[in-house]
């Protein structure tokens, strides 16, 4: 069946960016389909972070608004979520979620 595959995450200091893309394994996402970012911090419950309607209409934790971004890019069938400003609080293991799949996610880390 299709499956989101991530990467961009990894280990960088604060204040640094990061970029992390959510792939189908097939042509699959389209404009009628809403997309999502959570993140998850060890010992505590998997939370919103960024979301792409089926408007077009961005959504946006408190934590993170004026620093991160999520769009799309049809010709790549990718999502994305540029995230900008990284602070330790900032670390935990990002998901992708689209057409009710769940992707295996990617781990962020952030020190200082």
């Amino acid at each position: 069946q299709v499956q989101l595959v991530q990467s961009g995450g990894g280990s960088v200091q604060a204040g640094w960016s990061l970029r992390l893309t959510c792939t189908p394994s097939e042509s699959w996402f389209t404009i009628h389909h809403a997309m999502k970012w959570f993140r998850q911090a060890p010992g505590k419950e998997r939370e919103f972070v960024a979301g792409l309607g089926t408007d077009g209409m961005r959504s946006y934790a408190d934590s993170v608004k004026g620093r991160f971004t999520v769009y799309r890019d049809d010709m790549e069938n990718t999502l994305y979520l540029q995230m900008n400003s990284l602070e330790p609080e900032d670390t935990g293991v990002y998901y992708c979620y689209a057409r009710d799949t769940w992707g295996r996610g990617t781990q962020v880390t952030v020190s200082s």
